[in-house]
């Protein structure tokens, strides 16, 4: 933030410069004004201001420009190193000793260290000016009274509820000390505050100044203060630094103009398949994490859980009609005779290198031919990649069945991002369960129950009751909090959550009663960690805890299972200790103290 503007707007009330009398006011050229550094903001007679342009700065008290005395320093600097080197190797081969010095060894020894001492600040004022310029301001405007100074931060820092933009000039009003403003970062120059009014005119497109402008910090901040003074609302608390805008450019968010922050929780170690994994997740739920961190202890004192990969295999539908049932049936009986599929899949597979077409399934209604291709992606979340397969196919179909008019890439039979039964029954992306055996003594001491009541409750409540809802895929407690919080962190489609989030939980009484056997099984976990969030900084440090970041180039895909794997792990953990919190009559207990909070948030 540009320190003048932030020392004006610190200035408090008692440094208001005020006419002591009626003569010395009409006397004055202002009645009113408030002492900034860079401007002052007068009322009553506007046409007299000061040079917004000139401010002290700590080069003014030079002799010479700064590009001289900067050379001057560098001249003396290295001239007098070159003299002291050339002297010490003559006492060196006279064999005179170094402490013995003349006078004009005493001044080339002061010049060093004088030239060293500026050179030592990294090359002259110019770059610890703002730094002086600070100070010297704080100095002379004063911030002696905090108090005042609070109420005037705290009154400029009040959204805009007026009607107008927040960019227009308010009337002058002779008895209005401070009008409020929006808050927003300020330009870094005049140029930027032609492009703002440009974009608020409608003359420039919001959406192209990253391409006109080739600076995305610049075009999200220039867009953030556009937009401010469009809706006269502030976007004070959403950050707009700290953040690199390249990196989304393309491919993760369109017209930025700053981003939210989700803390990070850990949870673990979950001891899955003979390895511990930390377990990242991102959420505002209090509760949330911390009961994951329970299952995952109690899945650890009991040995570990284990889990299956059943299947893998990203899918697209597109939809094609004909103009009768029958040509749509010729066509999903071609598509599923198994002596086309080697044909099918050559031209599926032209696409990429690790797209693989595994099968095609079929559905008719009516002249319209719905198409599930199915096949691998790497490392993948891959519906980009099983897209652009599906395209190669559709093209080399239409020499042998030129009446098929494509309707759309997809027709809801994938079926992405949506509950569907086609997901829950076939699978999509990665098909997995997870299992633990929980001792006895365990689901007693960590997670405060019995097996007797779990198995009950799961009976009643994940199975029953989900039953009674009309559930689709939604058999379990809360999958979907621990999935959405682990996609978060690791930078997978939040809106995926949906179908891969369908999970059913299963509790049985093993070992003659003694102990409890609880599995979740997961037929659509859609993963990837190449590509899209998952290369964010942040996403991508998640994904390094967990071992998974970037691409297997030894085994592909095998990053992505593992992914799949340790949600489905986390999810078992999350299962087994919310339906322990509910058969021990804990969870309202343990929300009231973890996930409510006193606070006025709104004055944090």
């Amino acid at each position: 933030m540009d320190v003048r503007r932030r020392s004006s707007l610190k200035a408090p009330l008692h440094k208001l410069q005020i006419p002591s009398s009626p003569a010395a006011s009409l006397a004055s050229p202002h009645h009113l004004m408030i002492k900034t550094p860079k401007k002052m903001l007068l009322h009553d007679h506007d046409d007299d201001r000061v040079d917004p342009h000139h401010s002290p700065k700590a080069s003014d008290a030079l002799p010479l420009p700064l590009y001289l005395t900067n050379a001057v320093f560098f001249t003396l600097f290295f001239s007098v190193v070159y003299y002291l080197l050339i002297r010490w190797r003559e006492k060196i081969r006279n064999s005179t000793p170094l402490h013995v010095v003349t006078l004009s060894e005493i001044a080339a020894v002061v010049t060093f260290v004088a030239s060293f001492i500026y050179l030592l600040g990294f090359f002259g004022i110019g770059f610890v000016q703002p730094f002086l310029t600070r100070s010297s301001q704080d100095d002379v405007w004063g911030a002696d009274d905090d108090d005042e100074e609070e109420d005037v931060d705290d009154l400029l820092r009040k959204d805009d509820t007026r009607s107008a933009p927040c960019a227009a000039a308010p009337s002058p009003k002779p008895k209005k000390l401070v009008d409020p403003v929006v808050d927003s970062a300020p330009l870094s120059s005049e140029e930027d505050e032609e492009v703002v009014k440009a974009v608020v005119a409608g003359t420039t497109p919001s959406y192209s100044l990253e391409s006109k402008l080739g600076d995305c910090r610049r075009a999200a901040a220039i867009r953030r203060e556009a937009l401010q003074r469009i809706t006269g609302k502030s976007l004070e608390g959403l950050p707009l630094d700290g953040f690199n805008y390249d990196s989304i450019l393309g491919q993760c968010c369109e017209m930025p103009v700053g981003y939210i922050q989700i803390p990070v929780g850990i949870a673990g170690p979950l001891f899955l398949d003979g390895r511990e994994y930390s377990v990242p997740m991102a959420t505002t739920e209090g509760c949330l994490v911390a009961s994951t961190n329970r299952g995952c202890k109690a899945i650890y004192a009991s040995g570990g859980a284990t889990s299956i990969l059943l299947k893998d295999g990203m899918t697209r539908a597109p939809v094609v009609r004909f103009g009768t049932a029958r040509r749509a049936a010729d066509l999903k009986f071609f598509l599923e005779d198994p002596l086309n599929f080697e044909t099918l899949a050559l031209v599926f597979n032209r696409s990429s290198r690790f797209g693989r077409l595994q099968s095609i399934k079929c559905a008719v209604a009516g002249k319209n031919l719905y198409m599930r291709f199915c096949c691998s992606t790497g490392d993948a979340m891959g519906m980009n990649m099983v897209s652009k397969g599906v395209q190669n196919v559709l093209d080399f179909l239409q020499a042998d069945f030129p009446d098929m008019d494509v309707i759309g890439i997809s027709g809801n039979y994938c079926s992405d991002k949506k509950p569907a039964a086609v997901n829950w029954i076939e699978g999509r992306g990665k098909s997995v369960v997870c299992e633990a055996i929980i001792k006895e003594e365990v689901v007693k001491k960590v997670l405060k129950t019995d097996v007797a009541s779990l198995v009950e409750l799961n009976m009643l409540k994940n199975l029953t009751g989900s039953a009674m809802a009309g559930a689709l895929g939604g058999f379990n407690a809360h999958a979907s909090n621990i999935v959405s919080a682990v996609f978060l962190a690791t930078g997978q489609d939040p809106a995926q959550n949906v179908e891969s989030s369908h999970c059913i939980t299963m509790m049985e009484a093993v070992n003659d009663g003694k102990d409890l056997h609880v599995s979740v099984t997961m037929p659509s976990i859609e993963v990837g960690t190449v590509g899209g969030g998952t290369q964010l900084a942040s996403q991508s440090a998640c994904l390094n805890l967990l071992g998974v970041k970037g691409a297997n180039r030894e085994a592909p895909g095998s990053n992505a299972r593992l992914l799949a794997s340790v949600v489905a792990g986390s999810v078992l953990a999350g299962e087994l200790s919310l339906m322990s919190a509910l058969a021990a009559g804990q969870l309202v207990k343990s929300h009231m103290k973890y996930n409510r909070s006193n606070k006025d948030v709104s004055k944090a």
